[in-house]
């Protein structure tokens, strides 16, 4: 099955429905893996699935939680991450991956790269990377972004070894510098939501994320300050309540601490559980938005999180 294939999360919703969604579901995979040219179309899909076209879209999203288009645009961009990965140049992965242009390719995978696609196949090539250092509550933070957003929030106890793993992660930028002004308002952001408070600004973000990995992010930051949530129920809010594992490792690998709040996650258990940063880091931001909650609105957070 093709990398980035959703389809053996399927929602478990009974009958025919979800049975049809995932005919349409191989039907996507099966087109893509015979190379056929252009793009499925949804009377196409429907036609091949007995449905019309509008039940078939409903159904689709309902199970999948993306709609077709997403599902094989995802496949597409998965086969073409894997051509970079593989060696392949920025041009052999474009045709193999069936995008038909490399200003399509350009276009589609700017969200889910984070940079260009040769970037992102020579660890940050051609990237200019800026950032900033802070104390905060929970010791040092280093905050950097590139020009369409951040790429790297991190947190630790000096300011050398944050550094240091910034280079780690972007060996061929062509420029890593510190830019305290430029970075001043992201870091004030950060540092506001380390305090507990509630967001009061949008964070535009530049990085790497599969279609998976997009689900559960975004699920993340709908989740109120102050409240906190199983990997099982995040799993089931993007319609693939078996997926509770994979949501947890999704929110161990999120690059950008606070500004994706997967601090508020925790194990199925209610146990806090893993954290990039250090459990006693995701214990304080927890703590601190509840406790921020409480002094703001006189209320408790939904859950509390103990020991």
């Amino acid at each position: 099955m093709p990398e980035g294939s959703l389809m053996v999360r399927a929602k478990n919703q009974g009958g025919d429905k979800t049975d049809l969604v995932k005919r349409a579901a191989a039907y996507i995979e099966a087109r893509q893996e015979s190379e056929a040219d252009g793009p499925i179309t949804l009377e196409e899909l429907a036609r091949h699935c007995g449905l019309s076209p509008w039940h078939l879209q409903r159904q689709f999203k309902r199970v999948m939680g993306v709609s077709p288009r997403d599902y094989e645009e995802s496949l597409r961009l998965a086969r073409f991450k894997k051509g970079l990965r593989t060696g392949a140049g920025v041009a052999a992965a474009t045709f193999d991956a069936g995008f038909g242009s490399s200003s399509r390719v350009y276009e589609r995978s700017g969200a889910a790269l984070g940079m260009t696609p040769a970037s992102y196949a020579r660890g940050g090539k051609g990237a200019d990377i800026r950032y900033a250092l802070a104390s905060s509550a929970l010791g040092r933070i280093l905050v950097a972004a590139t020009g369409k957003g951040l790429c790297r929030v991190e947190m630790g106890a000096d300011d050398a070894t944050l550094v240091s793993e910034l280079h780690d992660e972007f060996p061929e930028a062509d420029s890593i510098v510190a830019d305290e002004t430029a970075l001043g308002p992201y870091v004030s952001e950060i540092l506001h939501r380390i305090s507990g408070r509630a967001p009061r600004a949008d964070l535009p973000l530049d990085i790497r994320m599969t279609a998976f990995q997009r689900q559960v992010w975004a699920a993340l930051t709908r989740i109120p300050a102050g409240e906190t949530r199983t990997y099982g129920e995040v799993a089931s809010a993007i319609g693939q309540p078996s997926a509770a594992r994979a949501v947890g490792n999704t929110c161990g690998r999120n690059p950008v601490a606070v500004a994706i709040p997967c601090h508020r996650v925790l194990r199925n258990d209610g146990a806090i559980g893993g954290y990039a940063w250090g459990p006693e880091r995701k214990q304080a931001l927890i703590r601190a938005e509840s406790q921020s909650l409480t002094t703001h609105s006189g209320s408790a957070g939904k859950k509390r999180v103990t020991g």
